[in-house]
Formats: structure tokens, sequence, C-alpha cells
């Protein structure tokens, strides 16, 4: 299967607050989300972890 389990990292602090899937043959490159973060608690861009 090409979809693939990850890691969303906040952008501001370094904490992994989020997982999620895609499609890596589909977008093969990597997601950014806005999403809250609790430990910043605002909205911040989340990052895939490598």
């Amino acid at each position: 299967m090409p979809r693939e389990g990850l890691t969303f990292k906040c952008s501001e602090c370094g904490e992994e607050n989020y997982i999620g899937t895609r499609n890596k043959k589909k977008h093969p490159d990597k997601m950014e989300i806005k999403k809250y973060c609790p430990r910043c608690n605002k909205m911040t861009v989340h990052k895939e972890k490598k």
C-alpha cells in the first residue's frame, strides 16, 4: 500500500501533536498543516517529521 503513517511536529516549539496518513505516490513532497498546539496555546504550522 502506498499510504503511510506520519507524525506532525509544531514548527515553533517542536512538540509532536498529531498523526496522520498520506499517499506518498500522489503527494511526494512533505505536508504542512495549520493546527492547534496545546503547548504554544495557539494555532501554528505543523510540519511532517522526518
